[in-house]
């Protein structure tokens, strides 16, 4: 069995769709099919019940699921290790608005374990640049929310989170269950500055252009609606102080976490790091 093949049979095993699979590979999705039926072969027996709506693991394909994430993992680590011995192994990982979600943490820790001998470097950045610096060659590799402009990019999701509207705890639409974009048209938002990539200032403004302060980091966002009363979105779930309060909004898609890096990129140490979290971010 070949790493790829294997690296192709995970993916397909993770997104339970050809088509994503593909996709998330960055490939068209016939070679991958014929990839996969040519493990079937080798194997002697179906990885995958197939339907219209996707695929879901046989016996067989669980079994393997586990020693293919295996397999990768170590073949990353030797790699990792091969490279660190070549003297000064050093990655360094961009980080979205402050990295106190859970998942980095496990990330981290689980790289560490993985790499003792890696240098790794993190730089933690304002909501201005979705990439943290990555387009810049600031970042090999970088924990953010998508979406954002991809092209030259790679992208793994890691996690979705639904989307709330952050608003003053004495405001009046505070004491809703849930809320829609419409009933938010006449208010005051914060926005990103000038010059911020698109489809990211898009997102988080609901779709349309918005009045109201300019900021640049979470704390000032949070700021805005406590001092002057406007309102933004924010993904559910993150702690806020008692004078601020979180709708869920009905109509706003979720906020997909990522890990991205740049496409073409044949470093062992990001390979390895995106396996990582995405183990890291299932739990």
């Amino acid at each position: 069995m070949e790493l790829r093949t294997l690296r192709y049979f995970v993916a397909v095993a993770e997104e339970l769709h050809f088509g994503r699979a593909a996709t998330r590979l960055h490939m068209s999705q016939p070679p991958l099919s014929r990839a996969i039926k040519q493990l079937e072969a080798d194997v002697g027996a179906p990885l995958f019940t197939r339907s219209p709506a996707g695929v879901t693991l046989t016996a067989v394909g669980t079994v393997l699921l586990d020693e293919a994430r295996a397999l990768l993992d170590h073949a990353g680590r030797v790699r990792a290790r091969v490279s660190a011995a070549a003297g000064g192994a050093t990655i360094t990982v961009g980080i979205l608005g402050g990295g106190t979600d859970p998942g980095v943490a496990r990330t981290a820790a689980a790289y560490r374990r993985h790499h003792p001998g890696i240098d790794i470097r993190v730089r933690d950045t304002d909501l201005t640049d979705p990439t943290c610096g990555l387009r810049a060659g600031l970042v090999d590799v970088a924990l953010t929310r998508a979406p954002f402009d991809v092209t030259a990019l790679a992208l793994r999701p890691l996690r979705t989170d639904p989307v709330g509207v952050v608003l003053r705890a004495d405001d009046p639409l505070a004491r809703r269950d849930g809320l829609r974009l419409a009933d938010l048209g006449d208010r005051r938002w914060f926005r990103f500055p000038q010059g911020t990539d698109p489809v990211w200032q898009s997102y988080w403004n609901g779709g349309r252009p918005r009045r109201g302060p300019v900021v640049r980091a979470v704390q000032e966002c949070l700021q805005a609606v406590l001092w002057s009363g406007t309102v933004g979105l924010t993904p559910l779930g993150h702690g806020l102080p008692p004078e601020l309060a979180v709708v869920p909004l009905t109509d706003m898609p979720p906020s997909r976490v990522v890990a991205v890096w740049n496409e073409g990129d044949t470093n062992p140490l990001i390979r390895s790091f995106i396996e990582i979290a995405t183990a890291a971010y299932r739990h």
